[in-house]
């Protein structure tokens, strides 16, 4: 575990709101709320910037173990803290895949060795994602990692009896299982939107309802099988029509959308640029407007990266050869403040419920995305909303540079992370692994 330490913030706005005030953490907890504080040890000056809870996100791709080429755990916690991030969930597509204790244990201990960012390991749902057989939820749940979650994501579990089963057996360990939306059948060889744009591009198309019959199938087995379970990377506006339905029926079901397909749209593919290649695809403006009301109106629970690392050499190439996914934990806060807090959509708390406290009540995680306040654990951001910034993949923490924002513009800035009253980020610098 990273040692709890003691740190004054100064001169911050809880939530956004309100008079600045100063925060005093010791031994990892929030001591004092209180202005004008005096402290002798560490001291963060927030500069009048907002304070949130640390961010949780439900859905990335570390790559270790297998291809730490691309990512490792220790870029990925820099890349997370850098981001705000004090919990991550790494997904079960490594190599070997995350589907024995063992595995897992071994990736939760070096997150919790190197101290930048909780990793939290993702349990696949299926031996090698080969969706032929189910993995041993029970002993990975019980192992010193205690896997909360389950996925195939990369794949789409599409047996329905297979998944019945998994939703029977996650019933009884309280585990969520994440499931990523794809009937293989209707997507083969596809790599873009099937709309206007892949037909005059000339690639192959991916159809909505590949995605939304696989949301409506899996809203049916949670509904007559009782589990929870989660949507990941919802994309298109039947999907959102469909999660609509099923909370209106009492459904457990959840869902995430990415910060890309919040703002990105198929018309980024004019180029064929393989930076912009992602599964589930950019989809058409309707789509993204969907997914945005969705999400202020909690039909869509909260934001997750689905950050995803990939070589040059991986995205460098045609556009349907080039490898699925996008960075995405150096830039989510920022994007996710333009579109909703910048343009008066929403206020911070919002963000601190989609992209903290939500997911962390999803995954039943207790020390985050609680309140900020006295006697709580100290895991915590300090974001400035008034710092542009451009966005350049090379001087991203993450060991990888795929990132579709290249060159643009953003006016909110993390300044400090902070974890059990460490601070793991300081203007834009990650600190020092425990562990090298």
């Amino acid at each position: 575990m990273a040692h709890a330490e003691s740190v004054l913030i100064k001169n911050v706005h809880l939530y956004g709101e309100g008079e600045a005030t100063d925060v005093l953490v010791r031994d990892g907890v929030i001591e004092t709320i209180a202005a004008d504080q005096e402290f002798d040890g560490v001291v963060v000056e927030g500069e009048g910037g907002v304070l949130l809870p640390g961010l949780v996100d439900m859905h990335v791709h570390l790559r270790e173990p297998g291809r730490e080429d691309t990512e490792t755990i220790a870029t990925g916690s820099a890349a997370a803290a850098n981001g705000g991030f004090t919990a991550v969930f790494t997904m079960a597509n490594t190599q070997p895949v995350m589907d024995q204790p063992v595995i897992a244990e071994a990736v939760w201990h070096k997150g919790q060795d190197i101290g930048l960012c909780d990793v939290y390991p993702v349990g696949s749902i299926t031996k090698g994602l080969e969706g032929k057989e189910l993995t041993e939820f029970g002993m990975m749940a019980r192992s010193d990692a205690k896997v909360r979650m389950f996925s195939d994501d990369g794949k789409c579990v599409d047996n329905p009896l297979l998944m019945r089963r998994a939703i029977e057996y996650a019933k009884g360990l309280d585990v969520l299982l994440a499931q990523h939306c794809e009937d293989p059948r209707l997507t083969e060889g596809a790599v873009a939107h099937e709309g206007e744009i892949a037909a005059r591009l000339g690639l192959r198309g991916w159809p909505r309802v590949a995605e939304e019959s696989i949301v409506a199938r899996d809203a049916l087995l949670c509904r007559d099988y009782g589990n929870r379970m989660h949507i990941c990377h919802a994309s298109t506006e039947g999907t959102v029509e469909l999660l609509r339905w099923a909370k209106d029926q009492g459904i457990p079901l959840s869902a995430e959308v990415t910060p890309h397909h919040l703002l990105l749209t198929d018309e980024r593919l004019e180029t064929y640029d393989g930076v912009n290649r992602v599964n589930p695809p950019l989809r058409e403006h309707k789509d993204t407007l969907a997914l945005r009301d969705a999400l202020l109106e909690g039909v869509i629970d909260c934001v997750a990266t689905d950050h995803a690392p990939h070589g040059s050499e991986e995205k460098c190439c045609e556009f349907e050869n080039a490898r699925p996914g996008m960075l995405g934990l150096e830039t989510s806060l920022a994007i996710i403040a333009q579109i909703f807090v910048e343009s008066g959509l929403a206020d911070w708390r919002f963000v601190a419920k989609v992209m903290s406290e939500r997911p962390a009540e999803l995954l039943k995680l207790k020390d985050h995305g609680r309140p900020i306040a006295e006697g709580e654990p100290a895991n915590l951001t300090i974001v400035s909303s008034k710092e542009n910034w451009k966005v350049a993949g090379e001087k991203l923490a993450s060991k990888a540079a795929n990132t579709p924002y290249e060159g643009m513009d953003f006016d909110t800035k993390v300044k400090a992370t902070i974890l059990r009253g460490r601070v793991t980020s300081s203007n834009g610098v990650p600190a020092q692994a425990r562990t090298s």
